[in-house]
């Protein structure tokens, strides 16, 4: 099984684990070690003491005599010290001294290998009792005989006793590290399963979450600090989608209703004409009101399309320097004959050069022109001013008209959105002109915004 596909609560517990074991058998070696260093340093002590003991002996010796004498002595030393073993060995290499069942390998007992501070080796010998392990140490110490050589003494000592305490207390200490660890691991578990509870809150609450319950979120306050910026931010994502969803709703609701209108004049006209015989002239005129419906569809699902292409961002712009003024007043030919119908001033004030697909531009300023000509009273006047700052071109186009109430403008660039309803019944379009606006000067980078007054409207477009 591959490690990307198990859970994260066995993660969590196979590394707690290992961890908490790891340190606890780097625990038990230290202890262990530690105990084992003091009964070295324990016989050590006992054994540098007999070292000195007989030091202190064999200074006092001055005469073959005194020297001949000296194993008695060294017998004394040695009452009570059970499981201690000396060997004192003249120069010539004969034992002057010999404690009961001494054995001591013959490497040390070798004076070239006798080294100026002693240390210990080990090693086991066979007695009576069965294999006994030794732990001894050498050292030439000189005698008061004048031109006498040094003496070879060697000390051991029984560690039976300490290798049987060190067998024990190494089985002791290593089932509890073992018991330790199955616990630890145990609780490492209960631990890492109680403090995951929360993701499975959070699952919990994505497995209630539908279509039709988008309003559902998380309680942000019941999760700890590190999951409570993951249930926020799917809180945040719940929001989007709630508000994505209901945009879709209402899209697809505005949408089945603009479309049934052209096509239920459609399917009347043509029954209407079906229910009898008529002249050239009548079918004619039914056809061109027919061609009419068409071309409005056509239009309103060219617009459908471009929206969706600009929401996923596949506009593409043909970038080039675009003369506002100039196509502002190219503008103002074109629709001439509308501002005449209604006896409309048109006028325009100042002069910049951006950066963008004219064609596009050109669009956006064709909608907002027609929708300001549209919604003006006649002999009224519409004024277009261009403004060139260091970063920025503001362009402005207000038109007297009605005051847009405050609860209609944050919707104004909404899909099929109508401040009057009662407009839709004069053919005034499909409501999409001011949402493809928005989308067009949203891909130039730039923004607008609507304001209304008494009784003028002004938009105001910012191009960098």
């Amino acid at each position: 099984m591959k490690w990307r596909g198990i859970s994260i609560t066995l993660r969590l517990t196979v590394l707690f684990s290992f961890v908490s074991t790891a340190v606890l058998l780097a625990l038990g070696l230290l202890i262990g070690k530690s105990v084992e260093n003091h009964f070295i340093e324990q016989d050590m002590d006992l054994m540098t003491g007999k070292i000195h003991l007989v030091a202190n002996l064999l200074e006092k010796v001055q005469n073959v005599a005194d020297l001949d004498a000296l194993p008695g002595l060294l017998n004394d030393s040695l009452v009570g010290h059970h499981g201690l073993a000396m060997r004192v060995v003249r120069p010539n290499n004969q034992p002057l001294f010999s404690t009961a069942d001494a054995q001591f390998p013959p490497p040390l007992l070798n004076r070239d290998s006798v080294k100026r501070i002693p240390e210990p080796q080990i090693w086991q010998q066979t007695t009576s009792f069965g294999i006994q392990p030794q732990r001894g140490i050498t050292a030439l110490l000189p005698s008061g005989v004048p031109g006498m050589s040094p003496l070879l003494v060697a000390i051991a000592v029984d560690i039976t006793h300490h290798e049987h305490f060190m067998a024990s207390f190494r089985k002791t200490l290593w089932l509890f590290i073992t018991l330790a660890a199955v616990i630890v691991s145990m609780l490492g578990w209960v631990m890492v399963k109680h403090g995951l509870a929360p993701l499975k809150d959070i699952r919990q609450g994505a497995a209630v979450v539908t279509a039709n319950r988008l309003n559902y979120r998380l309680n942000v306050d019941s999760f700890p600090v590190e999951l409570a910026e993951l249930a926020e931010a799917l809180n945040h994502m719940l929001a989007r989608l709630e508000e994505s969803f209901q945009r879709l709703k209402d899209f697809s609701s505005d949408l089945a209703h603009e479309l049934r209108t052209p096509i239920s004049n459609l399917m009347t006209q043509t029954q209407v004409v079906l229910t009898r015989a008529r002249s050239d002239e009548e079918y004619r005129e039914v056809l061109v009101s027919n061609a009419e419906e068409y071309e409005r569809l056509a239009r309103m699902i060219g617009d459908m399309l471009f929206l969706a292409q600009a929401d996923n961002g596949l506009i593409l712009l043909h970038r080039e320097s675009v003369d506002l003024a100039k196509e502002i007043h190219e503008l103002f030919d074109f629709f001439d004959a509308l501002a005449e119908e209604k006896k409309l001033s048109l006028s325009l004030t100042g002069n910049a050069q951006v950066t963008g697909d004219k064609l596009m531009l050109r669009r956006a300023l064709a909608n907002l022109l027609s929708n300001a000509i549209r919604h003006s009273p006649t002999r009224g006047d519409i004024q277009v001013a261009i403004q060139k700052t260091d970063a920025t071109t503001i362009l402005t186009i207000k038109n007297k008209g009605e005051t847009i109430a405050t609860e209609h403008l944050p919707h104004i660039f909404d899909r099929f959105y109508r401040a009057d309803p009662s407009r839709h019944q004069n053919g005034e379009g499909a409501g999409l002109g001011l949402a493809i606006t928005l989308s067009i000067i949203r891909a130039h980078g730039g923004a607008i915004d609507v304001q209304s007054g008494i009784d003028d409207v002004c938009f105001e477009i910012h191009l960098t």
